[in-house]
């Protein structure tokens, strides 16, 4: 018997009782604490789930299956254009739609293989930072200027951080640079304005299923509001044709789902939500019956699902518990802590939601619920924009796996540029926001 593991189950099963016996029932925070933990995962289901996530993860199974990562990476080696390098490099988050942790493999391989230090960061840092899921569901929960923010920060960041660390380590990068082998080259299956017109279709039907009422009734936005569900419509019908055109769908079956959609659109005018289902259900249901690419599809934005939704319901539900929820309900932290800390815009609390979020491990998507509540109870938006930019391109296990890749001092190197540069740009959104 291994002795060491058996105690790691009994300090387990002593923590779980211990838990269990000081559990603080009846104290009213801690019961209007679970209250809020579960408004908040109500108020996430009926607003963001269906008509915000549920496409998002179609597009990321587009960009997973559709686009090859090799064929992304073979245009940052580090015999390519330097340019060229660090522009696919800093945008490889849109494109390969990854996590913190998804990245890491994929960086270690280039890098062994071949690609400069820079560009490899670059990528490195852009890949979880912008994760087209994590964008969308900022700027719809956030506020589309954080939204803006964090995508054109993070793509300044990879950038700026790469060139450093390029310049810094230019010596031994050159002596590698000059002994390298050439990266093989890819072929795509299909034209890339195919496959670009089907991803960007998709988009459009998030965009404006998702668009949200302006303050005003006047004028292009309220316009655009008023007629959302015809745009989206007319994006729905390009998306049949994409299905029939480009995947090879049988055109028999996508015309009986979208039939299907008409009716239902007139039988339950006042409620898009039924129609928009249903399409998602005709959707998953011809793509799951085609072989090889449709199926793939299906597969990896089932896999997404799978992946997020569980630890987008546990974030949401520690969120609520923690922080509280949209309505201003208050969680079992006090909003005065967070306040103290994170409130305003001064260096300090800019620098401490930069640590914090370095070091801290946000699973896919978690930040955003987490952030809603800290923003909620008192927090700044400029430590808000550093925590963004800190803090889903970095944890401690991240750390850890880039340290054996590239050393401990090139990553303390990249870590003490992404805290510094996160607090220097949430001192200036701040101020400005």
């Amino acid at each position: 018997m291994n002795w060491k593991d058996e105690y790691k189950k009994v300090l387990l099963i002593v923590s779980l009782f211990m838990i269990a016996y000081f559990l603080p029932i009846g104290q009213p925070r801690f019961e209007q604490s679970i209250n809020e933990s579960f408004a908040l995962v109500k108020w996430y289901a009926r607003e963001h789930v269906l008509l915000c996530l549920v496409p998002a993860f179609f597009i990321a199974g587009v960009i997973s299956v559709f686009v090859s990562q090799a064929s992304v990476i073979k245009y940052f080696g580090a015999k390519a254009k330097k340019w060229l390098a660090y522009l696919v490099a800093s945008v490889s988050g849109i494109i390969l739609a990854v996590c913190s942790c998804t990245i890491l493999p994929l960086f270690s391989s280039i890098h062994k293989r071949g690609a400069g230090l820079g560009p490899a960061i670059a990528f490195l840092y852009s890949g979880p930072a912008i994760n087209i899921l994590a964008i969308i569901l900022t700027a719809r929960i956030l506020g589309p200027e954080l939204g803006i923010a964090r995508i054109v920060g993070a793509v300044v960041f990879s950038v700026i951080i790469g060139l450093i660390m390029g310049f810094i380590y230019r010596k031994e990068e050159k002596i590698k640079a000059d002994a390298q082998l050439m990266m093989p080259e890819t072929e795509e299956i299909r034209p890339l304005w195919q496959t670009a017109s089907h991803f960007f279709i998709l988009v459009a039907i998030l965009v404006f299923a998702n668009w949200g009422k302006p303050t005003d009734s006047v004028g292009l936005w309220y316009a655009i509001w008023s007629t959302k569900w015809i745009i989206t419509s007319f994006f729905g019908i390009l998306f049949g044709i994409s299905l029939i055109t480009i995947l090879k769908i049988q055109w028999q079956g996508v015309i009986l789902a979208g039939i299907l959609v008409i009716l239902s659109a007139l039988i339950f005018k006042s409620n898009p939500l039924i129609p928009f289902s249903i399409a998602v259900l005709g959707t998953s249901v011809l793509i799951s019956r085609k072989s090889e690419e449709p199926q793939e599809w299906m597969s990896s934005t089932w896999g997404f699902a799978k992946q997020i939704l569980p630890l987008l319901a546990v974030g949401v539900l520690i969120a609520g518990f923690l922080l509280g929820s949209p309505d201003g309900g208050q969680g079992i932290i006090p909003s005065h802590w967070i306040s103290n800390l994170v409130g305003g815009n001064s260096i300090f609390s800019n620098f401490f939601a930069s640590i914090v979020g370095a070091f801290m491990y946000f699973a896919t998507l978690t930040e955003v619920p987490i952030l809603q509540g800290l923003i909620a109870n008192g927090m700044g938006k400029g430590p808000a924009l550093a925590l963004l930019l800190a803090g889903p391109a970095l944890s401690l296990p991240n750390m850890l796996v880039i340290r054996s890749v590239i050393g401990t001092q090139k990553t303390v190197v990249f870590v003490s540029l992404v805290v510094v540069m996160a607090t220097i740009t949430g001192l200036i959104f701040g101020s400005l926001f």
